[in-house]
């Protein structure tokens, strides 16, 4: 499929998703949320893809969602049409890991799509930050929920409250992000970090991301037991009998996804 707003590539086992709005810093409007949705759906259902990197541009990851496309709605509008949702939705029933690539601005729903991928990899540019307050609205796509788990209440409070912005390396003492690479270095890091992803069996990561993300849904001891059953559920894998045995052979996996 051709898209407008986005750039796919397939490299391998892993897609690289591209926003390509450059003269609007990557603003998220609903034509880039829409084929974001399709790109994922393909992703998805091809046996061939493992893990998905996302990613903007050296100079802004996604400076916010589009304020020009969203400045004369009133609320009937944006409340009957329930705004975000079905993209929200469609990010998060997507079972394989997707790793967020960031440089430059992550601002606004820049920085809460960032936050909706499985972990983030930044590069000593980005920025991430909150600023709604500064619109006189506030986070609409997980924002105020999402950041406040990663960098706690104090942290979360003062950047949708002030709209400062976070650098790289604070964002990397918060826990916001995994790691900090050149920003030159960044795409290159992110595929070799998706790619090794590939490497393993599908099934144990869907279950690691199912797992990882449950844990912000139940209490400890549930989110314990449903690791427990998982990890339990594998054993009737054939992936698990060739790692294992592999392992103990001092030989390299033949994952087969089963």
């Amino acid at each position: 499929m051709a898209f407008k707003t986005i750039i796919v590539e397939q490299e391998e086992h892993v897609t690289l998703i591209q926003l390509n709005r450059p003269d609007a810093l990557n603003a998220l409007n609903a034509e880039m949320l829409e084929e974001i949705s399709t790109a994922l759906s393909e992703a998805e259902q091809n046996e061939k893809v493992r893990c998905v990197v996302l990613t903007g541009s050296e100079k802004a990851f996604a400076a916010g969602a589009d304020i020009t496309e969203m400045a004369k709605k009133s609320f009937v509008d944006v409340f009957s049409t329930n705004l975000f949702a079905e993209f929200s939705d469609n990010m998060l029933k997507f079972r394989k890991p997707i790793i967020a690539a960031v440089s430059g601005y992550a601002l606004g729903g820049g920085c809460e799509l960032a936050m909706m991928c499985d972990f983030i990899i930044a590069s000593d540019t980005a920025k991430f930050g909150q600023p709604e307050i500064n619109l006189g609205v506030m986070a609409g796509l997980g924002g105020s929920q999402r950041l406040t788990r990663f960098v706690g209440k104090s942290k979360s409070m003062d950047m949708h409250l002030t709209g400062r912005f976070m650098n790289a390396e604070e964002a990397d003492r918060s826990g916001l992000v995994s790691r900090i690479v050149p920003a030159k270095k960044l795409k290159s890091d992110a595929m070799a970090t998706a790619a090794k992803i590939a490497e393993k069996s599908a099934i144990a990561t869907m279950a690691v991301k199912e797992s990882v993300n449950r844990s912000y849904e139940t209490t400890l001891n549930e989110g314990l037991l449903f690791e427990r059953r998982l990890f339990h559920s594998l054993f009737a894998t054939h992936d698990q009998t060739e790692g294992m045995d592999a392992f103990i052979e001092k030989r390299e996996p033949q994952f087969r996804d089963k």
